[in-house]
């Protein structure tokens, strides 16, 4: 009876303390305005260790700072140096979790390697839970972040860029002159690729390469998102002689490229519908005798006679054209909302696996994301939000978290669990 007893109070004790540490680290921060409390729960695997990490274990990840990180990343955790991160306040089981990737190499970089290398796991979980019990850094005030060029609308820079273009393809670039094609109802890839084409002069035109030379890449880009944007219609020129019910036999062939009806759905590949029918003719006639050349339309084209093309380019010309699948590019604003939704709002994760940004160097922001469009740093997500930022993208958006405020969370381990 006596032992049970001494076990049962031995319990009762544990417990008292368990929930002593939990009660004080909730009033220590729930004192200061900047404290987020996030109830977890831990699982199964290692991956939260440092989110409960005890005062002892933050106290002895102090150390390892000292020993092994406070020479680049300052024992406060703020950094004063070109690329290296901030670390404090940043969120403890995602800390654990990238330096056991320098560790075992999934992330190379000389400096954290030589760093991390013969480091236990508990001293790691040890210095991720030190580094995130400290108050996170200022914000960058907004007088001292240089933001990206300011991005003009791209659609206005591209209807002005085809200024000389609407006297040949017509106003929004529906054509209302025999042979000369439409421009709208392509995808920006299909267009740019062909403008290049003129350019480089494996398209034959001297007109549109005297035209295109002189444009840039971004410009090309914003003439063909100009035109991509405007409403399809149809061309406006007469009818030729082809039957449309002719046609539509003749085209069950090129549908599996330029879909059914002529409505593309490979970015790459011109829709057909709507387009103007004299210039499908003698496009087709030019790629049958060689005179323009692709090797997917060499084959197609080969066996048909003047009467199926001319039926062919009557049918699609009657067909009614549909807009590409385009967007207006985002602003800032907008591409902050999509980042927001796993890095928290204004950059302030309440997940601890997932990095908090408020606060953070601007270049070393711009640097991440250049690492993720490069693959030198892999993670399918971010490769896929990264490939279409350009380069002002990333200037404001690394600006932009730069100036929001850092807020610390507390993680609290729900008694029980």
């Amino acid at each position: 009876m006596k032992r049970r007893a001494r076990k049962f109070y031995w319990i009762i004790f544990v417990a008292v303390v368990a929930a002593g540490v939990v009660i004080a680290a909730m009033v220590r921060y729930s004192t200061s305005e900047e404290a987020q409390p996030v109830s977890v729960t831990p699982g199964k695997s290692d991956d939260l260790r440092a989110v409960y990490a005890s005062a002892l274990e933050v106290a002895e990840g102090k150390h390892v700072a000292e020993a092994s990180c406070a020479r680049c990343h300052g024992l406060d955790g703020v950094s004063k140096t070109k690329g290296i991160p901030h670390i404090a306040g940043q969120r403890p089981a995602y800390l654990h979790l990238e330096l056991r990737a320098y560790q075992t190499g999934v992330r190379g970089e000389k400096a954290m390697d030589g760093a991390v290398k013969y480091l236990s796991d508990d001293a790691l979980v040890q210095v991720a839970a030190y580094y995130a019990s400290l108050d996170p850094p200022q914000p960058i005030p907004a007088s001292a972040v240089k933001s990206g060029p300011a991005k003009p609308d791209p659609v206005q820079a591209g209807k002005d860029a085809a200024a000389g273009c609407a006297g040949c393809h017509g106003e929004g670039g529906v054509s209302k002159i025999p042979g000369m094609p439409s421009l709208v109802g392509l995808h920006p890839k299909y267009l740019v690729a062909a403008m290049k084409a003129y350019k480089s002069g494996d398209r034959k035109h001297d007109l549109m390469k005297t035209f295109l030379m002189p444009k840039s890449d971004r410009e090309l880009e914003n003439i063909a998102l100009y035109y991509a944007l405007q409403k399809p219609e149809r061309a406006k020129t007469p009818p030729i002689s082809g039957k449309p019910e002719s046609g539509e036999a003749a085209a069950a062939a090129c549908a599996g490229c330029h879909g059914n009806q002529g409505v593309s759905g490979n970015p790459v590949t011109p829709s057909l519908a709507g387009q103007e029918a004299q210039y499908l003719v003698t496009a087709i006639k030019a790629y049958k005798d060689g005179s323009r050349k692709d090797e997917t339309m060499t084959g197609p084209v080969a066996a048909l006679d003047d009467n199926t093309i001319n039926d062919l380019a009557a049918f699609y010309a009657a067909q009614t054209p549909k807009p590409p699948n385009v967007r207006m590019p985002l602003t800032t604003a907008e591409w902050a909302q999509k980042c927001d939704r796993c890095h928290g709002i204004n950059g302030n994760s309440t997940d601890p696996l997932t990095p908090a940004l408020a606060g953070q160097r601007v270049d070393y922001l711009e640097k991440v994301l250049h690492d993720y469009r490069t693959r030198a740093r892999k993670s399918p997500p971010m490769a896929a939000m990264s490939d279409v930022l350009d380069e002002a993208d990333i200037e404001n958006l690394a600006a932009h978290y730069a100036r929001q405020k850092a807020r610390a969370v507390v993680f609290v381990i729900p008694l029980g669990k």
